[in-house]
């Protein structure tokens, strides 16, 4: 089997929790990776704090859809957390905050993605 296929296969195995929680940690790898980079790389910074907030800006626009089946509530929290991931992004980038803070929030996202449904 051709890796392509197999990634085909895995794509379409996936449930969407699954692969929003693949997404969640492919950004916050590269957050990780970003913030243990050289202080001169900021090439790679930069790709990596605009990922988090294109990725939290689809979030957020997903959830302003009245046909999102989130209930009203999560989806406000989303919005929320995705207004004060753009501005701790804006910060970070002028070196006023650490992206240390942006890390945990994915890694929080992620184990409540990783949770079991019924336990939610």
């Amino acid at each position: 089997m051709s890796l392509q296929a197999y990634q085909q296969a895995t794509a379409r195995a996936e449930s969407p929790r699954e692969a929003e929680y693949r997404l969640f940690g492919q950004v916050t790898r590269a957050l990780m990776s970003a913030a243990d980079a050289a202080e001169h790389d900021h090439g790679a910074r930069m790709r990596a704090l605009d990922w988090n907030r294109r990725l939290w800006s689809t979030l957020a626009t997903d959830c302003a859809d009245p046909k999102n089946g989130l209930p009203a509530p999560v989806r406000a929290q989303i919005i929320s957390l995705s207004l004060w991931v753009g501005k701790h992004t804006s910060l970070v980038m002028r070196k006023r905050e650490d992206i240390g803070a942006l890390i945990d929030v994915n890694r929080i996202i992620m184990q409540g993605l990783s949770a079991r449904p019924e336990a939610a």
